[in-house]
């Protein structure tokens, strides 16, 4: 018998706690900061753990705060077992993560592998010689016969992914910064000491990581030309801005490669040595993006989950969220992904989304509504509970080194990297003493927490409500779900687990909407779906501008 099935209910529950999980971003830096520098820290992220747990999310993920010289804010990483001083120290760490698990939050922190900082010893040690112990860690080739690089691959921040190196008078690739050299995942030594790091917080008691660029670990070991990107093929997508080279490519052989399952199997093993912990991975791949989650996640033996930039662009339409979820369900047979509408690398979706500043509130509630009763895990990211919009910055603002390098057709990350706001009456908004390392907004001032904690009409309540809902019900963790056929503006599903079966009717169009129901599907129950005014009258089902509905049937 396999694992899966002499698993006890109870046991399940435990180690697959990852299923339909609700996990919640924190991105350091713009947390919370608790000594005046203007830089969050490890101390103010454990000072506002209640504030997360009251949410009602499952998990918290948090970005690198890894010892870094922060060329791409901390994914760059230098030591991959320490913390960084500006953040604090290892013992704030674990003082963190036993306040996260008293309050019942698990612990996921970002594992960047694919690359290293060039300040890393390894990278130091690899670019000393052609014939050190390390001389084959990372990803080294000679020049053209003219003293071009060695291929036309493209970095994704701009411009070639190769930089020459005077000392050994080679290039080495970098799929980022020129400061991000790309490890040789082809060397099984470079592999082992990659999971001895990730042994390293398996023993300190982490329950699960986020991989980023999870599909950027092995390149072409021919270094053969990327062919130039074929909008009609189904290699086509975009991952980076239009405004990038970068997406005039099809990446056939900078990344996705073969050899990448067999080291995502060593990385699974090392997991299931320790109970309940699990993996979500990133994958940008183009189109081909859930081809690659199928390949990640099947079996049983590789990653837990993943996520892909799917939902993460402007399109919230019910084609779109259709296509998205049917084509991951046609796809991914037995593997599982997380759902996501912002992170730290897009636009706020509220800004993506919403048609003018006046139904911000209503497109943030609305979103949650849907992410909420998804068939996946899904992931937040800090602030979109308080419905905050993507902050204006100038120029001179910006921190970010993809958004300096492509200003001002594209801006760059900083816009949903500002200082989280929690007192609309406080300097700062309560994030900082000093001077933020990013300004805060004026307009994410007036939403801050302090400003919605006791509106029951507020973004923020409507989260908690959204959140209590999901959990409330067993179909929407790992229940089934089946489209309906419907108008092109009306998002329509069931989500059903034993005798459980719920029908939801999502609105996302600016007007009313009458539903008629399938003859097939009687109502037994209307429920009360948090924010949302959606009836029934006379067989069809009554739905607002920007509304919901949910009803056992």
């Amino acid at each position: 018998m396999t694992k899966s099935t002499t698993k006890t209910a109870a046991t399940a529950k435990t180690t697959d706690w990852w299923r339909g999980a609700v996990i919640y971003q924190v991105y350091p830096r713009s947390f919370q900061d608790t000594n005046g520098d203007g830089i969050g820290d490890i101390k103010g992220i454990t000072e506002r753990l209640p504030y997360i747990a009251s949410l009602g999310v499952d998990a918290i993920w948090l970005s690198p705060f890894f010892t870094s010289p922060m060329a791409d804010m901390g994914y760059d990483v230098s030591d991959y077992c320490d913390v960084d001083p500006m953040f604090g120290t290892l013992a704030d760490f674990d003082a963190m993560m036993n306040e996260a698990h008293r309050l019942g939050l698990k612990v996921m922190i970002d594992q960047v592998i694919s690359h290293t900082s060039d300040q890393h010893p390894w990278f130091k040690e690899s670019r000393a010689s052609r014939d050190n112990p390390k001389a084959d860690w990372y990803v080294w080739a000679a020049a053209k016969p003219d003293g071009t690089a060695p291929n036309n691959w493209l970095s994704v921040f701009g411009g070639p992914a190769w930089e020459w190196d005077g000392v050994r008078k080679q290039y080495f690739m970098h799929n980022f910064l020129g400061s991000q050299p790309d490890l040789n995942f082809h060397n099984k030594e470079v592999q082992k000491a990659l999971l001895e790091t990730v042994r390293f917080w398996l023993d300190r008691g982490v329950d699960g990581f986020r991989l980023d660029t999870v599909n950027y670990y092995f390149h072409d070991k021919e270094l053969r030309d990327n062919p130039p990107h074929a909008p009609d093929s189904e290699e086509a997508g975009l991952d980076a801005p239009d405004v990038n080279p970068y997406g005039m490519q099809s990446h056939l052989y900078d990344k996705t490669q073969p050899e990448n399952i067999e080291f995502l199997k060593r990385f699974r093993a090392l997991l299931d040595e320790y109970e309940g912990r699990t993996t979500v991975g990133e994958v940008g791949d183009g189109a081909r993006s859930l081809k690659t989650v199928a390949a990640y996640t099947a079996g049983g033996d590789k990653l837990h989950m993943c996520y892909t930039f799917d939902l993460l662009g402007p399109d919230f339409t019910p084609s779109h969220i259709r296509h998205c979820v049917q084509s991951f369900q046609n796809q991914v047979a037995d593997g599982w992904v997380c759902w996501a509408f912002s992170n730290h690398d897009v636009n706020r979706h509220v800004s993506r989304f919403m048609q003018n500043a006046d139904e911000r509130a209503a497109v943030a509630k609305l979103a949650i509504s849907v992410l909420s009763t998804l068939r996946g895990s899904v992931c937040l990211y800090q602030g979109e509970e308080l419905g905050l919009p993507e902050a204006e910055l100038q120029f001179e603002d910006l921190r970010d080194p993809y958004g300096i390098r492509f200003w001002p057709a594209f801006k760059g990350r900083d816009g949903c990297r500002t200082p989280m706001v929690w007192d609309k009456s406080r300097k700062q908004a309560g994030f900082t003493s000093g001077k933020p390392w990013l300004p805060v907004s004026a307009e994410h001032q007036s939403l801050s927490v302090s400003a919605q904690e006791n509106d029951p009409d507020s973004v923020l309540s409507h989260y908690r409500a959204a959140l209590a809902f999901r959990k409330s019900h067993a179909a929407l963790a790992d229940g089934d779900m089946h489209f309906l056929a419907t108008n092109e503006d009306v998002l329509a599903f069931t989500r059903s687990m034993g005798d459980e079966r719920l029908l939801f009717l999502f609105n996302l169009r600016r007007g009313p909407q009458e539903i008629s129901l399938p003859e097939h599907l009687s109502v037994k129950q209307v429920l009360a779906l948090p924010g949302m005014e959606g009836k029934v009258k006379d067989g069809s089902v009554m739905l607002g501008a920007l509304d919901g509905f949910c009803a056992k049937i």
